[in-house]
């Protein structure tokens, strides 16, 4: 990553901004939209979105974003603000933007994009209905697309897992490839949200990626033909010298994680399987729960996953299953493009020693993300808490460290080797 930046620096003069996001101001702007957007219209357009406390302490966690380089908060923040300052931008738009003739609706969930856009939260997002019907038809493991899972690192967008048996798999596009462009447009600055529409299409139609890889000395354009993607989560073969070794993928935790979780363990079961590899390699995560169920079947009633909110309060995520693998030697497999639900798998096992973890460094993205749904179909993912580990390990930032590090090189790759999976069946036998 840090060469990247050197390159970018180089390359496109990249400037850094002397203020973050102003993320206490527009928090209260919000509350007015919301608690009180009936009066604000019948009140000439005005309210009063209240400022920042000049005495305010420097050193809170919740103004953090919004103190300067300098370790100071801006003047111009610890104003008063009159709401219909809203108003007048958005006349202005109407009377004086060259692009005429904008629906007012597309001006108004612009807005409400920028309100959670503010948090510089790469996970807390507004999403219009559309959005939110695309993200649920994601979850359900059918959509049309490139079958690649991107995320912001670093104000970065990059490449978290690209899923296998997909396009984006076959046109060789990699975890932590970064995304420069898209169909030429810069994703500087661009909301994931925006980045997957742009990204998006009918089966069929390509999608051009200007892609940075670390260690490159140039970019790449990766010319991918969109599809349709219908991916089961859960997939599970038979590996070793006796065929007694349990190899499972999982590609992500989503609706049907659960149940083809169930049918892999029966089958393994009446086997009696020497031992289990539970890959989580390049899989970008899901559901809570579901990440709950599956850890839970080896280390049953106990706490998987520890929840901490804004205000430190701390909820424990408890397993409700008989811990059927528990006795069962297993070996996970991680990398970088193991995020979420997966680390959180990894983490418990790791903690209640079910498991050793082999591979390299995980993801790091150990944030909560609550999905509030709106009377017109638009969704709020916002993300209210953070994720460790059993024994209270935080994973958000720093990811899951494996017991044994192994890496997967790009010559390997090339290859068709892959001396994560040698490992582990080195240390099953």
């Amino acid at each position: 990553m840090a060469n990247y930046l050197n390159y970018l620096k180089m390359k496109f003069q990249t400037k850094i901004s002397l203020w973050l996001v102003i993320v206490v101001v527009c928090l209260t702007f919000a509350g007015g939209v919301f608690a009180g957007g009936g009066d604000l219209l019948n009140n000439d357009r005005g309210g009063v979105i209240k400022g920042i406390d000049a005495s305010a302490s420097t050193t809170s966690s919740t103004l953090g974003s919004v103190i300067g380089i300098d370790g100071k908060i801006p003047d111009y923040l610890t104003k008063d603000v009159d709401f219909s300052l809203y108003w007048k931008v958005l006349d202005l738009i109407k009377q004086n933007a060259y692009i005429k003739n904008i629906p007012e609706t597309q001006l108004f969930y612009g807005s409400l994009s920028g309100i959670v856009a503010s948090l510089n939260d790469p996970y807390s997002v507004f999403m219009t209905p559309q959005d939110a019907s695309n993200f649920q038809h994601d979850l359900s493991g059918n959509f049309e697309g490139i079958g690649a899972e991107i995320a912001i690192k670093n104000n970065i967008l990059i490449v978290i897992a690209p899923l296998p048996d997909t396009p984006a798999f076959k046109s060789g596009l990699k975890p932590k490839d970064s995304i420069l462009k898209i169909n030429g447009t810069s994703t500087e600055n661009m909301s994931v949200d925006k980045a997957v529409n742009l990204i998006r299409g009918p089966k069929g139609t390509n999608v051009i990626l200007t892609v940075y890889r670390d260690g490159a000395t140039s970019t790449k354009d990766i010319v991918i033909t969109r599809g349709v993607i219908n991916v089961k989560s859960v997939s599970w073969e038979y590996k070793g010298v006796d065929n007694n070794i349990t190899y499972i993928k999982m590609r992500q935790f989503n609706d049907d994680t659960t149940p083809l979780m169930d049918s892999a363990i029966d089958e393994l079961i009446s086997k009696n399987a020497k031992g289990i590899i539970l890959d989580l390699r390049n899989d970008p995560g899901g559901y809570l729960q579901t990440a709950v169920d599956v850890a839970s079947e080896w280390v049953g009633d106990q706490v998987v996953v520890l929840e901490k909110n804004r205000d430190g309060q701390e909820t424990k995520h408890i397993g409700d299953k008989a811990p059927r693998l528990g006795d069962i030697p297993t070996i996970v497999l991680v990398d970088g493009g193991s995020a979420s639900a997966s680390e959180i798998v990894a983490g418990a096992l790791q903690d209640y020693g079910k498991a050793k973890l082999v591979g390299a460094q995980t993801f790091g993205k150990g944030s909560v993300q609550d999905l509030n749904n709106l009377p017109d179909g638009s969704t709020v993912k916002l993300t209210i808490a953070k994720w460790f580990t059993p024994k209270g390990r935080t994973i958000d930032q720093q990811g899951i460290t494996p017991d044994v590090k192994v890496e997967l090189t790009e010559a390997d790759y090339n290859k068709s080797l892959d001396p994560q999976l040698d490992k582990a069946l080195e240390l099953l036998k």
